[in-house]
């Protein structure tokens, strides 16, 4: 379209045509362009955007002129015939006043349109996060359909598809359909599982929440219904036998069921028809929401309605495969980042990408490290990324380089990815021997190779000291008893702590405070005390 567009000298708007061609396949049965008809249009732009697509009536115009393209290019291409193009335009030319009243008539919404549209970034202040700005609109709209998404990092497609084939959801949706057709069972005439079916699939195969699986089964296709006989699709395959870009379809066709279909996965009520909002939560944070500040979040959602056991419903949410629950509490997984990015944007929403850590240059790195704020699997995948780019001396040279005179955060940040370069990088460590902070890091990175290298003074070790505690500043002050807890474990001894006050560093007063309120050894804790008196003193003076 786009190179037909130059060729006749039209604007395409490309998106605006995607949209209209991915639901016109998912809910039309428009599986090839000639199967277009005027009452495509008709049921796309005032039932089917109505009903998903988040856009002001005032945006109405630009899907029309979509359209009116699309007709056009159809016509051009051969899809279809002047007479049918022609009764499009008709068809069209009548959608165009009614458009704006069906995308502001809320009866039309579907559900995870109206519930999206109905949280604002009010109900998201668990976090900084989760206030994202209201676009520039001049209309003061606070939904989240004017406030934009955050960026997120999208994990490799190999992984998104290898995280598919694991989900206990899917898995169990192949399974029903196999032991539906192989067994001869059949459907009611409302083509769902008859009562002793559920009974025997949920005892039998173990399958949680029978009829919501079976929906499943149905809406992704796996299965047909031919009276109320059960037919594996023609392309019915195990998920191991599936190649990726179809798995990436059939992930994307499955979260969008979840949230549309409001799926009674869970038992818990607040839950189940929060489910939105919990994952629309949960991927504008990008961090773990803890069970008592999830439970706050869903009783103000939910309001007069009681909320039970969450524990156990978010165990049973885990089995559609969408989040994950850790000691941190609850987040997407890998592949519900990606499943749910995939959903705000067939539903016209801008759900932008943060931009490649490992394309950029040592300090974006390290800058993006430190506030994107990426879970640890894919931190360590845009750094390994970022040095295979490179060679170790590059790398080391890059890195440290960056980070002269910086913060002991971004040095610490810096020094610890040079801790994995090998031998190869030593001559361009050693020549940072010279420069007074780097110094004892570059000493300890020498000798840890066994290679030649001064001895650190007592001067410097204890420089170095304050200056990797100075680095898990930012962590204790996000989570003061994980910090707390490795401290206890690993915390320098009181002897070395008394001594820290002498240390030429401008985060020892901060370093010795945090010491002193979290270390559990009464001794030391005392001792940081005592010290970070001393230091504030000689500041003083």
């Amino acid at each position: 379209m786009r190179a037909w567009g130059r060729e006749k000298g039209v604007e395409v708007d490309v998106d605006e045509v995607r949209l209209l061609c991915d639901y016109a396949s998912d809910y039309l049965e428009v599986n090839e362009l000639g199967d277009f008809r005027p009452a495509t249009f008709e049921e796309l732009l005032l039932e089917i955007y109505p009903r998903k697509v988040i856009a002001p009536p005032e945006s109405a115009p630009e899907t029309v002129a979509a359209a009116r393209t699309l007709v056009e290019f159809l016509l051009d291409s051969g899809e279809i015939g002047i007479k049918t193009a022609a009764r499009m335009r008709v068809t069209i030319d009548d959608i165009e006043p009614e458009m704006p009243r069906a995308l502001a008539d809320t009866t039309k919404f579907g559900m995870a349109k109206s519930l999206f549209s109905a949280i604002g970034p009010d109900s998201l202040d668990l976090a900084a996060a989760a206030e994202p700005a209201a676009r520039d609109t001049g209309a003061g709209c606070d939904c989240p359909g004017c406030a934009p998404l955050p960026p997120v990092h999208l994990p490799p497609q190999e992984q998104v598809a290898r995280g598919v084939r694991e989900v206990p959801l899917l898995r169990d949706a192949h399974r029903l359909v196999v032991w539906m057709a192989g067994g001869g069972r059949t459907t009611t005439v409302r083509r769902s599982l008859r009562v002793k079916d559920a009974r025997a699939v949920a005892g039998e195969l173990g399958v949680q929440s029978p009829e919501t699986v079976w929906r499943l089964a149905l809406q992704l296709g796996l299965a047909r219904v031919v009276g109320t006989a059960v037919v594996p699709d023609a392309a019915f395959r195990p998920l191991e036998e599936r190649p990726d870009g179809e798995l990436l379809d059939l992930w994307a066709a499955t979260v969008e069921f979840l949230i549309e279909e409001q799926a009674s996965l869970t038992g818990e009520e607040v839950l189940d028809q929060g489910m939105p909002a919990v994952h629309d939560l949960l991927y504008r944070l990008q961090s773990p929401v803890p069970m008592d500040a999830l439970a706050d979040y869903l009783r103000e959602y939910m309001a007069d309605r009681s909320l039970g056991r969450l524990d156990e419903a978010l165990g049973r949410l885990a089995y559609a495969g969408t989040v994950q629950w850790g000691d941190d509490g609850l987040c997407l997984t890998p592949h519900g980042v990606w499943g749910l990015r995939e959903l705000y944007a067939g539903m016209g929403m801008d759900a932008p990408l943060a931009p490649d850590l490992a394309e950029g240059d040592a300090s974006g790195l390290i800058a993006g490290l430190i506030t994107d704020a990426l879970p640890p699997e894919a931190a360590d995948r845009s750094v390994l990324e970022w040095l295979s780019r490179r060679t170790p001396e590059q790398a080391a040279s890059e890195l440290l380089g960056a980070v002269v005179g910086a913060p002991a955060e971004v040095r610490g940040i810096a020094v610890t990815i040079v801790d994995r370069l090998g031998h190869e990088a030593a001559v361009v460590v050693r020549s940072y021997l010279d420069d007074a902070e780097l110094r004892p890091h570059a000493i300890h990175w020498l000798s840890a190779r066994g290679l030649d290298a001064p001895p650190l003074t007592p001067e410097e070790l204890l420089w170095v000291s304050v200056d990797m505690l100075a680095l898990a500043l930012p962590a204790a002050e996000a989570d003061p008893e994980g910090f707390a807890e490795n401290i206890a474990a690993s915390g320098p001894p009181p002897h070395l702590i008394e001594d820290m006050w002498r240390v030429e560093h401008p985060d020892v007063v901060e370093v010795l405070e945090l010491l002193g309120n979290t270390l559990s050894d009464r001794a030391a804790a005392k001792a940081a005390r005592k010290a970070a008196f001393k230091a504030r003193s000689r500041g003083i003076r």
